[in-house]
């Protein structure tokens, strides 16, 4: 898939997270469904001030809704929840780091599911485990 450091396309970043996805346990793929996935170069001015971050190359991904346990039975006509993963913050740290790509992706995908189900840290970790 890459041959040089060039990094992924946003197409093959795509199909990376949405693998990662294809391999977390049927209970938690089930209610993710809802959950639009996208991979930009670079996270808006407005992502960045939401998580107060100043710099484009700090965030690597981002989870933007409601999570599984704060949500109302009263609430309607809610936007999907969506996961964002920015892909030249993800070379930068592929470049620097030497971890693989697919590790860095994976990492990221399922921290921001996390933030869906309203995980703790200790929880993502376990589901990353999960994942295996």
């Amino acid at each position: 898939m890459m041959h040089d450091r060039t990094g992924p396309t946003q197409a093959q970043m795509q199909q990376m997270a949405e693998s990662v996805v294809a391999k977390l346990p049927q209970e938690f793929r089930a209610q993710m469904g809802e959950i639009v996935m996208r991979v930009e170069d670079f996270a808006t001015a407005e992502q960045l001030e939401s998580v107060k971050l100043s710099s484009k190359w700090e965030l690597t991904g981002l989870y933007e809704g409601v999570a599984l346990t704060e949500r109302s039975v009263w609430e309607s006509h809610r936007m999907p929840a969506r996961i964002w993963l920015f892909r030249q913050p993800l070379i930068a740290e592929w470049r620097e780091t030497g971890v693989r790509m697919d590790d860095l992706v994976r990492h990221v995908v399922i921290h921001e599911a996390g933030h869906h189900f309203g995980f703790s840290d200790d929880d993502m970790h376990w589901l990353e485990d999960q994942a295996d």
